[in-house]
C-alpha cells in the first residue's frame, strides 16, 4: 500500500532523516480517526486522546449519500468524499480489516414535482442518478411519493467498524483521557499529565466541545437498530431505512439545533416523529425495534490550522463520511508540510 494512502496524490512529505514528527490527534471518531491514519501514514509519530464517550461516528449503519436534506443539496467536495471514502474503505479491507458496508446505492423519494425541481437544481451533471416513478423503484415504499432519485454511487457503512480499523491501522498511541484544554502544542488532560507535541489537532465532536467550554451548535439525532433491513439498500427522506451488519436501522437528525450539549435522551415525542417518518418512507409491519442509539453531531465546519496555532477538523455534522476521510487527508498532509514552515 502507497504510504500515503487511498488516493494520496503524491502528498507524503519525505523524512530527510528527520526525527518522526510528534502529533497529538484530540478525538477518535471518523475525523479523528482518518487523520491520525493519514498524520501515521505520512512519517508523523501519533498519540490520539479519546474519551471514549457519545462518539458520534459509531453509529451501526451511517449513510455515504451526496445529495443531502429535503432540498436535495451536493456539497461542491462530495462527489470526491464519496469515490475517496469507498477507495480508503476497500484499502483497509486489503489489510485485512472487515467493516460492514453496501456500496448498493441511495434512494431518494421526493413528494412532489417542485421538491424534484429543487432536486435537479443541485444535481451535478457527472454524479451518477436516475429518476424514477415509484413503482418502479427498486425498493418497496409507502404511498404518497412522486418520484424516486436512484444515486447508485451512494450506500451505508458501519461508522465503528470503520472508524476502529482506521484508528488501528494507523498504529497510533492511544491515550483514554478528557481532553479539558490545548495549546499549539499541549494537551491537557482531566486527573493526568499534559501531553506535549509538534502538532495538536483537534477532532473532538460535541461532547468535546462541551467540555472544553466552546460555543458551539449541537444537533441531536437518533436511530432505532430493527430485528431486520426493510430495505436491501437505503432509502432516505426526512429520515432513512438502511441495512446494517445485523437487521436494519431506522435514523434521523431532527432536533432543534441548540447552543449546548444535552445527555442523550430520546423523548416520547420525538420517537413518535421517528417512526412516523419511517411508516411515510415503507412498510414497517411485522419489523421489531431492538434498540437504540442516540448521539449529538456538531454543526459548522472548522478545517485548518487555527488562530492559536492548533489545527482543527470538527463540524462534519452528518456529512462525516462523506468528506471526513478526504478532509482529514488534506489536513495531514498540511500538517505534515508545515513543518518546514
Amino acid at each position: 500500500m502507497p504510504a500515503g494512502g487511498a488516493g494520496s496524490g503524491g502528498w507524503v512529505v519525505g523524512s530527510g532523516g528527520r526525527a518522526a514528527l510528534n502529533v497529538v490527534v484530540v478525538g477518535a471518531g471518523i475525523a479523528g480517526a482518518s487523520a491520525a491514519y493519514f498524520l501515521a501514514r505520512g512519517g508523523a509519530a501519533v498519540t490520539v486522546v479519546d474519551a471514549g464517550a457519545h462518539t458520534a461516528s459509531h453509529v451501526p449503519s451511517a449513510l455515504v449519500n451526496p445529495v443531502r436534506g429535503q432540498s436535495g443539496g451536493v456539497d461542491a467536495r462530495a462527489l470526491a468524499g464519496m469515490a475517496f471514502t469507498w477507495a480508503l474503505l476497500r484499502e483497509l479491507e486489503a489489510q485485512g480489516f472487515a467493516i460492514p458496508h453496501g456500496q448498493s446505492g441511495v434512494l431518494r423519494p421526493v413528494p412532489d414535482d417542485r421538491a424534484r425541481a429543487r432536486f435537479e437544481r443541485h444535481l451535478p451533471p457527472e454524479l451518477a442518478h436516475v429518476w424514477l416513478k415509484p413503482d418502479e423503484s427498486p425498493e418497496p415504499l409507502a404511498p404518497g411519493w412522486a418520484h424516486v432519485l436512484s444515486l447508485p454511487p451512494g450506500g451505508w457503512v458501519d461508522g465503528q467498524a470503520l472508524t476502529g480499523a482506521l484508528r488501528r491501522a494507523s498504529g497510533a498511541r492511544a491515550v483514554r483521557g478528557r481532553a479539558l484544554g490545548w495549546t499549539a502544542h499541549t494537551v491537557q488532560l482531566l486527573d493526568a499529565a499534559p501531553l506535549h507535541a509538534d502538532a495538536v489537532v483537534v477532532c473532538g465532536g460535541s461532547v468535546g466541545r462541551h467540555w472544553t467550554g466552546e460555543s458551539a451548535t449541537h444537533r441531536m439525532g437518533t436511530l432505532l437498530t430493527l430485528d431486520r433491513a426493510v430495505t436491501r439498500q437505503p432509502v432516505s427522506f426526512g429520515a432513512y431505512l438502511a441495512p446494517a451488519q445485523s437487521g436494519g436501522v431506522l435514523g434521523a437528525t431532527f432536533e432543534t439545533p441548540a447552543p449546548q450539549w444535552r445527555p442523550d435522551t430520546l423523548p416520547l415525542p420525538s420517537l413518535g416523529w421517528l417512526l412516523g417518518k419511517g411508516l411515510a418512507l415503507s412498510d414497517l409491519q411485522g419489523v421489531q425495534v431492538t434498540g437504540r442509539w442516540t448521539g449529538s453531531r456538531l454543526s459548522g465546519l472548522q478545517a485548518g490550522r487555527q488562530a492559536d496555532g492548533t489545527w482543527r477538523l470538527s463540524g462534519l455534522s452528518s456529512k462525516g463520511f462523506l468528506l471526513g476521510p478526504l478532509l482529514a487527508r488534506d489536513l495531514a498532509a498540511q500538517v505534515l508540510a508545515s513543518r518546514g514552515g
